[in-house]
């Protein structure tokens, strides 16, 4: 006799949490689930099973899947990554890789677009033309934002209107302050910045990975800004906050880093002379491995199937499938969004740190649903407690 399977709500009775919960051991692989047209389903025995596992293990504080340092949980109705899935608000993110970006974030957002003043945009490009010539793209990128912020009079108001407001000025006004020209479609204007024109399969492998990009769990960026709008800082100096936390080598500023990577390959270099020399620049092997996926990085998987169209397509995967026949016999990692994000630039014929910028841009609709949402919770709740250890 075959046992009937349970609900998550039922499920989460039995386990005595939320249903949120219960996703969230599902993420973690702790739980399995089937899906069908009626919802998801757990079966009952294995979850007997994980209740009694709960009941013999000491509760204990959640760690990192990497360091296993303590970590602390912040509720989150945005993004999660479910069987390997990356969802957002419970949709699949790879469905949403065809509806034009600032679609994508109006959904998300639950609010129509508004773009960014033309003397706002004004400001902030002469923040940007006053950098020096060899400035890199994260650079800039602060730049702009300074100019947007200082042209924003109104921008104090810790208000989720705001926060939608100051998002919506730096996604529509950001591709043009970089030297873009305006245009409804944001994917046309970030990469005319580039290039003076682009082909419909740049322009929708570029659109896919700002709408694929838009938000993922709670990266270090992403608490950054929810850390600054927890002290009621504006939304521009949250998105300040969490540049400052991307512009690192394990973070956003890997999809730089990868970008030179596979340029070197494309170059003629063999892969493992270009690991190499891209290992003692330090902090690992960019482009492979993610904590938050067994088998493969989702937001890869759906960008790679879109490079192969692009101009220099199959020379770009040519290099990653023999960069990464290297990187997983060796140690088993698999591809993640960086390097698909290096192939697409690198096969678009954009520049390497377009891959950084393309990465800011898509995120920067996360970080403003996080800002929003932080604002709702009381002011200063993200404050931990320090442990003194010094003598």
């Amino acid at each position: 006799m075959t046992l009937p399977r349970l609900t998550a709500a039922q499920v989460a009775a039995r386990l005595g949490v939320k249903a949120e919960t219960v996703y969230a051991y599902v993420s973690r692989g702790l739980l399995t689930r089937e899906r069908d047209a009626h919802g998801s389903s757990f079966d009952a025995l294995e979850v007997e099973a994980f209740a009694a596992a709960r009941r013999r293990t000491p509760a204990r504080t959640p760690t990192h899947p990497t360091t296993g340092m303590p970590l602390g949980v912040v509720q989150t109705q945005i993004a999660d990554i479910e069987d390997g899935e990356l969802l957002y608000r419970g949709r699949r993110a790879r469905d949403l890789i065809g509806t034009p970006f600032a679609e994508a974030v109006a959904w998300l957002w639950g609010v129509e677009r508004v773009d960014a003043p033309d003397p706002a945009i004004g400001s902030a490009r002469a923040m940007v033309e006053a950098l020096p010539l060899h400035a890199g793209a994260m650079d800039r990128l602060r730049a702009a934002v300074t100019g947007f912020a200082a042209d924003d009079p109104l921008r104090y108001d810790a208000s989720a209107t705001t926060a939608h407001r100051i998002g919506w000025t730096l996604i529509t006004g950001l591709p043009v302050a970089l030297g873009g020209t305006p245009d409804v479609e944001l994917a046309r204007s970030l990469v005319s910045g580039w290039r003076g024109s682009a082909d419909a399969a740049t322009l929708g492998a570029v659109n896919a990975a700002l709408v694929l990009l838009m938000d993922h769990d709670l990266a270090v960026s992403t608490f950054a800004a929810r850390v600054a709008a927890s002290a009621r800082a504006d939304g521009y100096a949250a998105i300040s906050a969490a540049l400052g936390a991307a512009d690192s080598p394990l973070h956003i500023s890997a999809a730089t880093r990868t970008a030179r990577l596979l340029t070197r390959v494309r170059r003629g270099q063999e892969p493992e002379r270009a690991l190499a020399e891209t290992l003692r620049e330090g902090s690992g092997i960019p482009g492979f491995g993610h904590p938050l996926y067994r088998d493969g990085d989702d937001r890869a998987d759906a960008l790679f199937p879109l490079i192969a169209a692009l101009p220099d397509g199959a020379s770009a995967m040519d290099a990653v499938e023999r960069l990464s026949a290297v990187v997983t016999d060796r140690t088993g990692l698999r591809p993640n969004v960086d390097l698909a994000l290096a192939a697409l630039v690198s096969a678009a014929r954009l520049p390497d740190d377009a891959a950084s910028t393309i990465f800011v841009l898509g995120r920067i609709a996360g970080w403003t649903a996080h800002i929003a949402a932080e604002y709702a919770e009381p002011a200063m709740r993200l404050r931990p407690r320090g442990q003194y250890v010094g003598p």
